[in-house]
């Protein structure tokens, strides 16, 4: 009680105390941090002409002797005069990267703060969002080292105050804009303006300004060249809005940029080998390191690409894209080669020729999402097997309405019916998973996925790395067809799952970086996790590289087989053929190749094994020279116990033993009632509960909703094939067998 009565007597004298505290405080501080900028060493303004040394960062193939590119060897740099560059990129350049450049004394202490606030919520607090203005980053650019210390950032800033003192505003935007990278060897607005669009910086339409003002954040992320053209084209989009708003443009100005068609110049690189894959690589370290230490640090990249087959993957890939295009309208194609084992990037061709203006060659077509057809099936017919069916397994290839809403005896597929043909337009009847698969009918493929689970399939996808398919909602049955996208690199990652037993070895494309010293900076480990079970992977491989069972599609001897290798193959290609592909793996060996058009022109003139297999298969052949031959170990399959539709009996002989152990001993004659055993033929669904194929028996069959509409193209088969010994019981129904004494 006392204690209280001293503290409402003295509060007064308690918060003089404690303010006096905080000023003492604060001085100590200010004076500590005063005394510690006083140690720096500033570099004297007077060497602001002199370009520090970059170093640049030097990609290597996986000898470490084979330099694939050197990334600034041909450094291009035109300076030009403040009054030779367009108003609209001054303009633009201003807006979006420091909006209060003429208003502030070279450092602006708002966005100091919020990009302090911004990196300490995210937990980067010398890195993430930056409070630089343009004077900071003239500071950085010319005279600093760029590492990433506070005190680098104080000197930065006093440096700023001093120049804008020395300097006018113009002055200090001329040098920005002639000191900009703007990717790779481009340096200053006049050469990216030249590279980019074939004109003068003075010459820039505002369209045009704004892509240039929108590319140095990060050159290589937003390089028009590069796989990210869509979030280029937004960042174009804000830096007009920020022009607007900060009035430097009019509302009519706004909109016609908004609507003008920017084109660029095709890209030129010189000295560079293997260039898809090199950009690949690029993209990768400047995403990681950033783009300043790529260009001052002299790192040395060791590449887990294949030069050698590199070389020759280029050849083929140029060699029968021409004649592609002669033969089938097919004017580009790609391929992909991978190291199952340990998810080295091996190969990897972009497009017949990265330098081709007719057909936009710098455009990555492996990194580019198209429809992969037919060849997803391996991955539905997967998620089938681990659920319990078996390649033996039965299915009905007969014509099927899939659409609940529609009839059964309907075959439209215009919404909201599906009922799908097969690639011959004929169907087989009763056929096994294995033959299914094998021979790509689509029927089998739609019930398969229907069994197996389309969410379920599509989180199975997504582990085994394909990443597009990443919308549910979107798909429906007919994503076994090739209704969704996928990239090429993706599906070479995928198959090569099933090349290494189930086991998924993460992509790498790097396998050491070095500094300018040779000290070891990073050396990713091969990083591998069981994504499929071993026997299913195995039962995968067992399908795809069975010739006997793909013949009646391929013939016996197709230029997918490898009388002495083990070689698992797929093709697939879209309705309207505008993607055709084909996937193939051994156990060491995993290669993708696509063909088509980039602009989505259909081809023609022959199915997607004829477009595709050639040039897939003189890769492999070289490929297989230089690799050591395995065989893919043999599935285990146990069918004890198993159900008669899943281990390959549509027929219910069980009937017939039946009639055999109950005749009479000394009766040489079973008289057996055939329409009964062909009036019990029934689609899968009759056998199974999706929810559990393994275990009893459906006591509703007829409750699944797609029951009714798979029943009927059974039975409807069933009466055309077996007719005649269906119910008739005016006629003679039975079957005699004479078994011997």
């Amino acid at each position: 009680m006392k204690i209280k009565k001293w503290f409402k007597k003295n509060w007064k004298e308690i918060i003089i105390d404690l303010i006096l505290f905080g000023f003492v405080i604060f001085l100590v501080i200010t004076g500590s941090l005063l005394v510690w900028i006083s140690t720096l060493e500033i570099p004297d303004l007077s060497t602001f002409e002199e370009r520090r040394v970059l170093q640049s960062t030097k990609i290597y193939d996986r000898t470490g002797e084979v330099l694939l590119y050197d990334l600034h060897q041909d450094v291009k740099r035109t300076s030009i005069p403040f009054e030779e560059m367009s108003r609209h990129v001054k303009n633009a350049t201003v807006a979006i990267e420091d909006d209060q450049f003429y208003n502030h004394f070279g450092i602006d202490i708002r966005a100091i703060i919020r990009a302090a606030i911004s990196n300490f919520t995210s937990g980067d607090l010398l890195g993430g969002q930056g409070g630089s203005t343009i004077t900071q980053q003239v500071i950085k650019n010319s005279i600093l080292d760029r590492d990433k210390k506070l005190s680098r950032k104080v000197k930065e800033a006093i440096l700023s105050i001093k120049i804008e003192r020395i300097l006018t505003k113009e002055q200090i935007l001329e040098i920005y804009l002639n000191e900009s990278p703007y990717g790779g060897t481009i340096y200053g607005v006049e050469e990216a303006s030249r590279s980019f669009f074939g004109k003068g910086a003075s010459e820039l339409t505002l369209g045009e300004a704004a892509y240039l003002a929108a590319i140095p954040q990060a050159p290589t992320y937003f390089s028009p060249y590069g796989s990210n053209r869509d979030a280029l084209d937004r960042r174009q989009q804000l830096v007009l809005d920020r022009m607007r708003l900060n009035g430097f443009i009019t509302v009519d100005e706004y909109e016609e940029a908004k609507n003008e068609v920017v084109e660029f110049e095709p890209q030129s690189v010189t000295g560079i080998r293997a260039p898809h894959f090199v950009m690949f690589v690029i993209e990768q370290l400047a995403e990681k390191f950033g783009e300043e230490a790529m260009a001052e640090q002299g790192l040395r990249v060791i590449t887990t690409l294949d030069w050698e087959l590199q070389k020759e993957a280029e050849r083929i890939v140029a060699e029968k894209a021409e004649i592609n295009q002669t033969k089938f309208n097919a004017s580009n194609a790609g391929l992909v080669a991978t190291d199952p084992k340990t998810g080295d990037l091996l190969v990897m061709v972009g497009s017949r020729d990265y330098f081709s203006e007719d057909i936009d060659g710098n455009f990555n077509v492996a990194l580019s999402s198209r429809q992969p057809g037919s060849s997803i099936k391996p991955f539905v017919y997967a998620n089938a097997f681990r659920k319990g069916y078996l390649p033996a397994t039965v299915l009905f290839d007969v014509a099927t309405q899939f659409s609940p809403q529609c009839e059964p005896t309907s075959l439209s597929s215009e919404s909201p019916c599906y009922a799908p043909q097969n690639y011959n337009h004929k169907f087989v009847g009763p056929i096994s998973m294995r033959n299914a698969l094998a021979q790509s009918l689509n029927i089998p493929a739609v019930k398969t996925l229907y069994l197996a689970g389309l969410k379920d399939t599509l989180k199975f996808m997504a582990d085994m790395g394909l990443t597009t398919l990443n919308d549910p909602d979107r798909y429906g049955l007919t994503l076994v067809l090739g209704g969704g996208e996928v990239r090429l690199i993706d599906m070479t990652y995928g198959y090569s799952v099933f090349a290494n037993g189930g086991v998924k070895a993460e992509p790498r494309s790097v396998l050491r970086i070095e500094d300018s010293r040779g000290n070891i900076i990073e050396e990713p480990e091969v990083k591998t996790n069981r994504v499929l079970e071993e026997n299913v992977a195995y039962m995968v491989s067992d399908v795809l590289s069975d010739n006997v069972a793909r013949t009646p599609l391929w013939g016996a001897n197709s230029l997918i087989n490898f009388p002495s290798r083990d070689v698992a193959a797929k093709s697939g290609s879209t309705n309207n053929l505008r993607d055709a592909w084909i996937m193939g793996y051994t156990p060491n060996l995993a290669v993708g190749a696509w063909v088509g058009n980039n602009d989505n022109q259909a081809m023609g003139g022959g199915l997607s094994g004829l477009i595709t297999t050639p040039m897939w298969r003189a890769f492999m052949d070289v490929a297989l020279e230089k690799i050591p031959a395995e065989t893919f170990p043999q599935p285990q399959i146990n069918t004890s116990g198993v159900k008669p539709i899943l281990r390959g009996e549509y027929i219910d002989t069980s009937l017939l033993l039946k009639a055999m152990e109950e005749k009479d001993p000394d009766d040489k004659e079973v008289k057996i009632d055939v329409a009964t055993v062909y009036n019990n033929i029934h689609s899968i669904l009759h056998y199974v509960d999706r929810s559990d194929p393994t275990g009893g028996y459906p006591a509703n069959p007829a409750s699944d909703p797609q029951y009714e509409n798979w029943e009927y193209g059974v039975q409807k088969w069933n009466q055309d094939t077996f007719g005649l010994l269906l119910g008739n019981k005016d006629k003679e129904d039975t079957e005699t067998n004479t078994e011997e004494d």
